[in-house]
Protein backbone atom coordinates (compact mmCIF):
# COMPACT_ATOMS: atom_id res chain seq x y z
CA UNK A 1 0.00 0.00 0.00
CA UNK A 2 1.32 3.44 -0.93
CA UNK A 3 0.75 5.32 2.29
CA UNK A 4 2.90 7.89 4.07
CA UNK A 5 5.09 5.22 5.61
CA UNK A 6 5.71 3.63 2.20
CA UNK A 7 6.66 7.05 0.76
CA UNK A 8 9.05 7.80 3.66
CA UNK A 9 10.64 4.36 3.25
CA UNK A 10 11.19 4.97 -0.48
CA UNK A 11 12.60 8.46 0.16
CA UNK A 12 15.07 6.93 2.62
CA UNK A 13 15.98 4.05 0.29
CA UNK A 14 16.75 6.57 -2.48
CA UNK A 15 18.79 8.80 -0.16
CA UNK A 16 16.42 11.76 -0.46
CA UNK A 17 17.28 14.47 2.05
CA UNK A 18 13.98 15.81 3.40
CA UNK A 19 12.19 16.98 6.52
CA UNK A 20 8.46 16.39 7.10
CA UNK A 21 6.45 19.56 7.79
CA UNK A 22 2.76 20.56 7.58
CA UNK A 23 -0.22 18.45 8.62
CA UNK A 24 1.66 15.15 8.79
CA UNK A 25 4.24 16.82 11.04
CA UNK A 26 1.35 17.92 13.26
CA UNK A 27 0.20 14.29 13.50
CA UNK A 28 3.71 13.04 14.23
CA UNK A 29 4.06 15.64 17.00
CA UNK A 30 0.89 14.20 18.56
CA UNK A 31 -1.79 16.59 17.30
CA UNK A 32 -4.64 14.82 15.49
CA UNK A 33 -5.24 16.69 12.27
CA UNK A 34 -6.86 15.64 8.99
CA UNK A 35 -4.63 16.11 5.98
CA UNK A 36 -4.59 14.59 2.54
CA UNK A 37 -1.20 15.73 1.34
CA UNK A 38 2.42 15.44 2.33
CA UNK A 39 4.47 18.61 2.87
CA UNK A 40 8.26 18.43 2.87
CA UNK A 41 11.27 20.67 2.94
CA UNK A 42 13.99 19.36 0.64
CA UNK A 43 17.71 19.86 0.47
CA UNK A 44 17.75 21.92 -2.74
CA UNK A 45 21.16 20.69 -3.90
CA UNK A 46 21.09 19.44 -7.49
CA UNK A 47 21.73 15.75 -6.74
CA UNK A 48 18.93 15.61 -4.18
CA UNK A 49 16.43 17.46 -6.38
CA UNK A 50 17.16 15.24 -9.38
CA UNK A 51 16.74 12.09 -7.27
CA UNK A 52 13.51 13.35 -5.70
CA UNK A 53 11.97 14.56 -8.97
CA UNK A 54 12.96 11.41 -10.86
CA UNK A 55 11.42 9.26 -8.14
CA UNK A 56 8.14 11.18 -8.12
CA UNK A 57 8.04 11.23 -11.91
CA UNK A 58 8.48 7.43 -11.90
CA UNK A 59 5.46 7.25 -9.57
CA UNK A 60 3.35 9.26 -12.04
CA UNK A 61 3.35 12.58 -10.15
CA UNK A 62 3.13 15.76 -12.21
CA UNK A 63 3.30 19.44 -11.31
CA UNK A 64 -0.06 21.05 -10.62
CA UNK A 65 1.06 24.00 -12.76
CA UNK A 66 1.84 23.48 -16.48
CA UNK A 67 5.62 23.07 -16.30
CA UNK A 68 7.97 20.15 -16.78
CA UNK A 69 8.61 18.39 -13.46
CA UNK A 70 12.37 18.68 -13.92
CA UNK A 71 12.11 22.50 -14.20
CA UNK A 72 11.98 22.56 -10.41
CA UNK A 73 15.64 21.54 -10.35
CA UNK A 74 16.55 24.85 -12.00
CA UNK A 75 17.37 27.30 -9.19
CA UNK A 76 16.82 30.36 -11.40
CA UNK A 77 13.34 29.15 -12.34
CA UNK A 78 12.47 28.47 -8.69
CA UNK A 79 13.54 32.00 -7.76
CA UNK A 80 11.48 33.39 -10.64
CA UNK A 81 8.42 31.42 -9.53
CA UNK A 82 8.81 32.72 -5.96
CA UNK A 83 9.39 36.31 -7.10
CA UNK A 84 6.96 36.58 -10.03
CA UNK A 85 4.29 34.01 -9.20
CA UNK A 86 4.40 34.24 -5.39
CA UNK A 87 4.92 30.48 -5.29
CA UNK A 88 5.15 29.05 -1.77
CA UNK A 89 5.23 25.37 -2.68
CA UNK A 90 5.85 23.20 -5.71
CA UNK A 91 2.74 21.03 -5.85
CA UNK A 92 3.02 17.56 -7.34
CA UNK A 93 -0.14 15.56 -7.94
CA UNK A 94 -1.14 12.04 -8.84
CA UNK A 95 -4.93 11.56 -8.69
CA UNK A 96 -4.47 7.78 -8.81
CA UNK A 97 -2.92 7.69 -5.35
CA UNK A 98 -4.65 8.02 -1.97
CA UNK A 99 -1.96 10.55 -1.05
CA UNK A 100 -2.55 12.47 -4.24
CA UNK A 101 -0.47 15.56 -3.47
CA UNK A 102 3.11 16.07 -2.36
CA UNK A 103 4.13 19.68 -1.74
CA UNK A 104 7.74 20.85 -1.64
CA UNK A 105 7.76 24.03 0.44
CA UNK A 106 10.07 26.56 -1.24
CA UNK A 107 9.26 29.93 0.32
CA UNK A 108 9.01 29.68 4.09
CA UNK A 109 10.73 31.19 7.13
CA UNK A 110 12.39 27.82 7.77
CA UNK A 111 14.43 26.21 5.01
CA UNK A 112 15.83 22.69 4.86
CA UNK A 113 19.16 23.61 6.47
CA UNK A 114 17.50 25.31 9.44
CA UNK A 115 14.93 22.53 9.81
CA UNK A 116 17.68 19.89 9.69
CA UNK A 117 19.46 21.46 12.67
CA UNK A 118 16.45 21.08 14.97
CA UNK A 119 14.79 18.00 13.49
CA UNK A 120 14.27 14.73 15.24
CA UNK A 121 14.09 11.31 13.63
CA UNK A 122 11.13 9.36 14.81
CA UNK A 123 10.72 5.65 14.22
CA UNK A 124 7.54 4.51 12.52
CA UNK A 125 7.77 0.75 12.33
CA UNK A 126 11.14 0.25 10.61
CA UNK A 127 11.33 3.72 9.03
CA UNK A 128 13.24 6.71 10.45
CA UNK A 129 11.24 9.83 9.59
CA UNK A 130 12.96 13.24 9.74
CA UNK A 131 10.51 15.53 11.54
CA UNK A 132 10.69 19.31 11.91
CA UNK A 133 10.94 20.55 15.49
CA UNK A 134 7.85 21.95 17.20
CA UNK A 135 9.51 25.39 17.19
CA UNK A 136 10.24 25.20 13.46
CA UNK A 137 6.70 24.08 12.73
CA UNK A 138 5.29 26.97 14.79
CA UNK A 139 7.50 29.40 12.88
CA UNK A 140 6.20 28.09 9.55
CA UNK A 141 2.58 28.16 10.72
CA UNK A 142 2.92 31.72 12.05
CA UNK A 143 4.18 32.87 8.65
CA UNK A 144 1.33 31.13 6.79
CA UNK A 145 -1.25 32.72 9.11
CA UNK A 146 -4.32 30.81 7.94
CA UNK A 147 -7.13 30.03 10.37
CA UNK A 148 -6.08 26.35 10.51
CA UNK A 149 -2.47 27.38 11.19
CA UNK A 150 -3.54 29.48 14.17
CA UNK A 151 -5.38 26.47 15.62
CA UNK A 152 -2.35 24.27 14.92
CA UNK A 153 -0.06 26.68 16.79
CA UNK A 154 -2.29 26.59 19.85
CA UNK A 155 -2.36 22.80 19.73
CA UNK A 156 1.43 22.52 19.46
CA UNK A 157 1.97 25.00 22.27
CA UNK A 158 -0.58 23.04 24.35
CA UNK A 159 1.46 19.88 23.90
CA UNK A 160 4.62 21.70 24.99
CA UNK A 161 2.79 23.00 28.07
CA UNK A 162 1.57 19.50 28.95
CA UNK A 163 5.12 18.11 28.74
CA UNK A 164 6.63 20.93 30.80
Amino acid sequence: MRDYLWIFRKFNEHGIRYVVVGGIAMNLHGVPRMTYDLDVLLDLKDDNLRAFLSLLKSWGFKPKVPVDIMDFADGAKREEWIRDKNMKAFNLVNPGWAISEIDVIIDAPVDYEEAKKGMTRIALEDVAVPLISAGGLIKMKEAAGRKQDKSDILAIKGLSHEKG
